[in-house]
């Protein structure tokens, strides 16, 4: 299988990676630092026998998503799996967030995912097959403190996947909504965090990589994973 996965540097994206690199996948993965992570993609491909391919792209910039997605057509003839993963957490409230935190938030969090896949799509539904997985969050699903934009974002990248879902299922293609609760991410970096309390990256990755291994007229739409106490 030919797999893309965007924010995948790091945290849930990398995980990904490494789940379909285990299953001898084929990966063009971007972030907006890739390049730092050149030793870990060698060490992918020595060991799984897989290709990897990369890009420095800042996905909140819709000319370097379109730049992106011309790398990806160019290198695939086809694309199995699409893995929308780039996203951005910042806490705050609707009344009290900096001004344009909404907008930052809706091009890294939905723009994103929405110019790829139209860019990327059309190659699915000309292969009659695919795979679209959209990251969302908890917070897509209930309103929670200090959401603010960061969770309208999230909302909005829900109804972009369910959206999708119903105008792909004709073409064969899938569409998967993933919502992750608390993960051991970046997003989490100086908390003092008990670890039985939140999610490992690798918990999404596996969930992912299964869904994606289904029989054809299976489709999982919905993934919901959270730490086994709850909520953080």
């Amino acid at each position: 299988m030919n797999v893309v996965i965007t924010g995948a540097s790091k945290g849930i994206g990398k995980a990904i990676a490494e789940q379909f690199a285990q299953q001898g996948c084929d990966l063009f993965l971007c972030s907006r630092h890739m390049d730092k992570t050149n030793a870990w993609q060698q060490q992918l491909m020595e060991r799984y026998n897989c290709a990897v391919m990369s890009s420095n792209t800042d996905m909140g910039e819709e000319g370097q998503v379109r730049e992106f997605a011309q790398k990806v057509l160019d290198a695939f003839d086809r694309v199995d799996v699409l893995v929308n993963n780039a996203g951005v957490f910042e806490p705050g409230t609707v009344h009290g967030e900096a001004d344009g935190q909404l907008e930052r938030m809706l091009r890294i969090n939905l723009l994103s995912a929405y110019h790829l896949t139209r860019l990327i799509v059309p190659r699915m539904i000309e292969q009659k097959s695919g795979h679209i997985f959209n990251i969302c969050s908890v917070a897509a699903l209930n309103a929670y403190t200090n959401g603010g934009s960061y969770s309208i974002s999230k909302w909005a990248l829900l109804g972009f996947s369910k959206n999708l879902r119903e105008e792909m299922k004709a073409h064969g293609i899938k569409v998967t909504s993933v919502h992750p609760g608390a993960t051991m991410t970046g997003s989490w970096e100086g908390f003092d965090i008990d670890p039985m309390r939140i999610l490992e990256a690798g918990d999404i990755a596996r969930m992912v990589v299964a869904s994606a291994g289904l029989s054809e007229q299976a489709c999982v739409e919905d993934i919901l994973i959270r730490p086994q106490l709850g909520d953080l």
